[in-house]
């Protein structure tokens, strides 16, 4: 492209930012959910370690049930980290898709199929994401204990 660009140059130029801005809000929501999954994993991973504190110390019975707080915290950092993973590889396939849309300005071959793949691989990657969170949340509220423990 040189300096001396046609209107019709300009207009295709500002059509391609409108197509490339959209996924882009597509991304600040898979951050928000990146901040709510890392949270999460942060906390179980902090109960996770109190709980493996205080394992060494306990009698057999409480040892017993520690272990399976602690089985159910591993499965829910196993979730949760599949979770995060899904998460980036959906945000990095959404930022090439966007590369790859307002690239196709400047470039002349056909990138729709490219594009459509990569939305495509982004969306499933974020529906496997939001499937590991829902296991996780299920997973937290079937063990979660409330009220007196002495039962």
């Amino acid at each position: 492209m040189t300096l001396d660009t046609t209107p019709a140059e300009v207009a295709s130029i500002a059509h391609s930012i409108q197509l490339a801005v959209a996924p882009v809000f597509l991304l600040s929501g898979i951050g928000v959910l990146l901040g709510v999954l890392t949270n999460r994993l942060a906390r179980v991973v902090d109960r996770a370690r109190h709980l493996e504190d205080r394992h060494g110390q306990a009698d057999p019975d409480e040892a017993a049930d520690l272990g399976r707080q602690l089985a159910s915290l591993a499965r829910r950092m196993h979730l949760m980290n599949t979770a995060i993973t899904l998460s980036t590889v959906s945000a990095l396939l959404i930022a090439s898709v966007v590369a790859l849309l307002f690239g196709s300005t400047f470039v002349n071959f056909n990138l729709a199929l490219p594009v459509a793949a990569g939305f495509i691989l982004a969306m499933a990657a974020l529906v496997g994401a939001l499937l590991a969170f829902l296991l996780e949340v299920r997973v937290a509220i079937r063990t979660i204990r409330i009220g007196p423990r002495g039962r």
